[in-house]
């Protein structure tokens, strides 16, 4: 089994999963410690429009769920949103290099800054390769019925790793 690697964590992969599995059960059998800054705390608590995934957030108390602020340097706040700068300076400042960001422009600051990245369609691979009892396509699919957002290329890149 691969070495369990820590993991800093944004908001859309955590809601994402949610919606792909129901649950982040997963994640404590992929990483050795899942960080969560409290603005992405506070981005999942505030629920949206329709509260989706906070109560399973909550349940997930083996979750390192940061109780201060990260404090963020002006580029990081200028470019992003507060759950991405903060995930990126959090990894940054404790010396942790892999980080789970779904957005572009986050997975782009986070790769200048030097560190490693994953995202919901990239755990739900390693998971699956691990022996994870997961179906990518109906994943993919209740992913897409919640609202989020994948593109064709990613699906087809998706659904072919997982040899589906």
């Amino acid at each position: 089994m691969p070495e369990k690697k820590v993991l800093v964590i944004n908001t859309t992969p955590i809601i994402s999963l949610i919606a792909a599995t129901g649950s982040l059960e997963m994640l404590p059998l992929l990483y050795r410690r899942v960080l969560v800054p409290v603005e992405v705390c506070r981005e999942i608590e505030a629920g949206g429009a329709d509260g989706f995934a906070i109560t399973e957030f909550e349940r997930m108390t083996w979750l390192d769920k940061q109780s201060q602020p990260t404090p963020i340097p002006l580029l990081l706040k200028n470019s992003l949103d507060a759950g991405e700068a903060a995930v990126i300076q959090l990894a940054l400042q404790q010396g942790i290099t892999l980080v789970a960001i779904d957005e572009t422009v986050g997975r782009r600051f986070a790769r200048l800054s030097g560190l490693t990245i994953t995202g919901s369609i990239g755990i739900l691979l390693r998971a699956k390769q691990l022996g994870y009892p997961l179906s990518m396509a109906e994943a993919i699919g209740r992913m897409r019925q919640r609202g989020i957002w994948l593109g064709d290329t990613v699906v087809e890149f998706a659904l072919r790793e997982a040899g589906e």
